[in-house]
């Protein structure tokens, strides 16, 4: 049965759920129908047979057929009753009236007939198998009448079931013709319900087949329809943000690696063509060439592990398995001292206080080492670089040019570089790591001009001036009351 719904569509299961929905529901009021007719019909036969006393007269004559002389009577209504009537003895002898059918006598007959039970209602059998409902009772004779004998007046049960059948006919005609009525307004409504499935599904099917992002399926409403289908919209849409995102950071990658290639390779044939002519060159440029090898390679040794960082999976702030409770200030003076080492004739200031933060080490430092060689790369000769943190702000600040209001909106930008800083060594992916590790930490970076010149970058990171503490074990109430 399983196999076969899932091999239905879902609009003609909908609409065979709804029709079995229905059949349960008209069968159950079927049947109690029927059945409370039923009881209601029987216990009207019951209360008839109950009320009916045979004519004296006409019992009378009855035990004379069967033998039993009795008294003379002045009884004169020996009109013959409409229902079956015969006489029980106490040994169970029946006595019918000529031309009539008896009807089995049973235990509870006997026992009216003898004085044991008042009466007895029950069914029984007539001798030609007719179905019959049967009250015996004591007769209500004239006194010298009377005898060990019981009176049985019986009705056929077909007074019963005969209504019954045809009620049971109309019931089962009443509920077909709803089953099938129910199971057309359901395969109707489910077509109806169903037309904003199927667009989502052809539309499914189409980016699948063209894998054109661009497509957007019509919400109106705030049903379960419309809220899936807006979903799906915001699905695709940043889908489509994040294959433009990749193809352009495929082709930014492709043109920075591109540059310095093409300088290693005119470097190193210029060294072969030396060296296969014979024509040493001057020792000078030989080794300012190498000199430029070297540096070649460092850039793209460089350009390599940004983008390989660049590459790594988004996080949730905080949400990230590697990140840690980690003491910001330490990890800012150890990527000042490696500052320090690439801006030799420059000045550093620093202030740091205590601030924990919770964030990946290796990746918070080389998120601030970025700041400072930015600082580095950008202060004129002799200049100051100036690094502070408080109560959870970061400060790097520098005395260069600084960046023109036109540029702020593109500084953290993959590759962005400004005119005045493409002359300069770099990639353009300092400050994207720089966004990207803040804000997998939960904090904020800007740059902004600095007060007197130069530029500010200011980091915002959440955390607490003391390391949390671990949490200790649980107290025993047990322990603690035995020491009491």
């Amino acid at each position: 049965m399983n196999t076969y719904m899932r091999q239905l569509t879902l609009r003609a299961r909908l609409g065979l759920l709804a029709a079995l929905a229905v059949a349960i529901a008209v069968s159950a009021v079927a049947t109690a129908a029927w059945i409370v007719t039923r009881e209601q019909l029987t216990g009207q036969l019951d209360s008839n047979l109950r009320s009916v006393e045979a004519p004296p007269g006409f019992v009378q004559d009855l035990l004379s057929t069967c033998g039993i002389k009795q008294p003379a009577s002045d009884q004169r209504d020996r009109t013959p009753t409409p229902y079956t009537v015969q006489v029980i003895t106490s040994d169970g002898a029946v006595c019918s009236a000529p031309g009539s059918t008896a009807i089995k006598v049973v235990d509870t007959d006997i026992s009216v007939a003898r004085g044991v039970l008042a009466s007895s209602l029950h069914d029984a059998q007539s001798e030609d198998g007719q179905e019959m409902r049967v009250a015996t009772s004591r007769p209500n004779l004239p006194r010298g009448l009377g005898g060990t004998y019981a009176v049985s007046i019986a009705q056929p049960l077909s007074s019963v079931t005969q209504p019954l059948n045809s009620l049971a006919l109309l019931l089962l005609g009443v509920a077909g013709i709803g089953v099938i009525a129910s199971a057309t307004a359901g395969i109707g409504i489910a077509r109806a319900g169903l037309r904003p499935v199927e667009r989502l599904t052809a539309t499914v099917e189409h980016i699948a087949r063209t894998e054109d992002l661009t497509v957007r399926i019509p919400a109106a409403g705030d049903d379960e329809i419309a809220r899936l289908a807006k979903s799906f919209n915001a699905m695709t849409e940043a889908l489509a943000t994040s294959r433009d995102r990749q193809q352009q950071l495929i082709a930014d990658a492709g043109h920075e690696l591109r540059t310095p290639l093409t300088s290693l390779r005119t470097n190193i044939e210029l060294l072969i063509r030396s060296e296969k002519s014979g024509r040493q060159l001057p020792e000078g440029a030989r080794a300012d060439l190498l000199a430029s090898v070297a540096a070649q390679i460092g850039e793209l040794a460089g350009l390599i592990g940004d983008l390989q960082e660049l590459s790594r999976p988004d996080s949730a702030p905080g949400g990230g398995t590697s990140l840690q409770v980690v003491p910001m200030h330490e990890v800012a003076r150890r990527a000042l001292e490696r500052a320090k080492l690439r801006g030799k004739n420059l000045a550093f200031t620093s202030a740091m206080e205590d601030w924990f933060v919770l964030a990946d080490p290796a990746t918070l430092e080389r998120a601030v080492v970025n700041l400072l060689d930015n600082a580095v790369k950008f202060s004129p000769e002799k200049g100051t670089v100036k690094i502070a943190l408080t109560g959870g702000q970061l400060t790097v600040r520098d005395e260069g040019p600084g960046v023109m209001p036109d540029d702020l909106p593109y500084v953290f930008d993959r590759f962005w570089r400004s005119p005045t800083a493409r002359s300069l060594p770099g990639s353009g992916l300092g400050l994207s790591i720089v966004a990207r590790v803040v804000q997998r930490s939960g904090g904020t970076v800007s740059l902004r001009p600095a007060e007197g010149g130069g530029t500010e970058a200011i980091v915002l990171m959440p955390g607490s001036p003391t390391p949390p503490s671990p949490p200790g074990p649980t107290p025993d109430p047990a322990r603690s009351e035995q020491r009491e």
